[in-house]
């Protein structure tokens, strides 16, 4: 079964983790950090990981290739905690400038972990 994050998420459940993309120095200053940084618990200067009801991932710093660790540290991370509900947003592909068919494949193993929700945008690649 297909785990759909919605598309604008504007409240969270008490068990639910907003999944942004971030940038390293954690200046979560626009786009979905914005609203992770204003709503959710982000940590201004924490750029990687939980922090409040929200988990950062850095797309800001390069290529595909290095934000692939921090992808497989997040999956590896839910797994470990199966009460939490982790809601993925686009990462990437908003003011880090990817687009889904780039950023989508970096979450394939996640499509398989019941508490992990990916956009549907992710979706229509894996099913494309």
């Amino acid at each position: 079964m297909k785990r759909v994050s919605p598309e604008f998420i504007t409240k969270l459940e008490q068990n639910e983790i907003f999944v942004f993309g971030s940038n390293l120095a954690g200046m979560h200053g626009g786009g979905a950090a914005r609203i992770a940084y204003m709503h959710f618990g982000a940590i201004m200067g924490q750029g990687v990981g939980l922090q409040g009801q929200s988990y950062a991932i850095p797309t800001m710093h390069g290529g595909v290739e290095v934000i692939k660790p921090y992808v497989d540290q997040f999956i590896e991370f839910a797994k470990l905690h199966p009460e939490l509900k982790f809601l993925v947003t686009a990462i990437g592909c908003g003011i880090a400038g990817f687009s889904a068919s780039e950023i989508a494949p970096l979450f394939a193993s996640a499509c398989n972990v019941e508490n992990i929700f990916l956009p549907q945008s992710f979706w229509n690649i894996f099913e494309g």
